[in-house]
Order: structure tokens, then sequence, then C-alpha cells
């Protein structure tokens, strides 16, 4: 899971960084505001890559995927790119933890062929 999860917080990082070059012209919201905002934003996306094993680190992804939808209102492309990724956000977390699921369960079965051929 860790590694589909962060595949996509590394994406939704550089969307963020250019979502905040198109915010700069088109919004009315000085430079210092939307660097601020998109700073910490991408800050966050690059923190979450290494708490995802973490308990509560999806639910922050989730939180993260919420305001990419909510900065919509500021660059309007961004509900269509922030549903997207929130969409990938779903996969990540769904799929990922059922490849882990699947890993542990051929790491039982092997542990327990190899213990039966040293008996």
């Amino acid at each position: 899971m860790r590694t589909l999860c962060a595949s996509t917080l590394i994406g939704e990082f550089f969307v963020i960084g250019f979502a905040g070059l198109v915010a700069m012209k088109v919004s009315g919201l000085s430079v210092a505001t939307v660097w601020t905002v998109c700073g910490i934003a991408m800050a966050l996306c690059v923190l979450l890559c290494g708490m995802l094993g973490r308990p509560g680190a999806v639910h922050i992804g989730w939180a993260l995927q919420i305001g990419l939808v909510l900065s919509g209102t500021i660059v309007t492309t961004m509900y269509v790119l922030g549903a997207a990724f929130a969409g990938l956000w779903w996969a990540s977390v769904h799929y990922g933890r059922k490849v882990d699921e699947a890993k542990a369960r051929f790491a039982s079965a092997r542990a327990g062929t190899a213990g039966a051929d040293t008996a």
C-alpha cells in the first residue's frame, strides 16, 4: 500500500506546485498567500510519504484529497484534478491493502512449506 500511496502523493506534489503557478495569475490572492498554502500542502504530501505506515496517515491523506478538490474554488481545473487524485488515492489504499494481504498470505504459506521441508 505504501508504494502506491506514495506514488499518488508525489504526483499530487507536482500538481499542487503547478496549480500554485496558475493561482498566482488567475486569482486575486497575493503571491505569499498562494505559496504559503501550496507550500504547506506540498510539504504534507512529502511528509505523508514517510508516514504511510503509521496510524492515521491514510485519514490525513483523505483530508489532503478533500483540500485538493476544494482548491477548485481558486483554480477551477482543480475540481477535476482533485477528483482524479481522490480516485487514485482510493485505488491506492484499496488495492494496496489487497496486495499487502496477498503478500502476507504468500509469505505465511511459504514459511509453512519451508518448515515442512526441514522436518
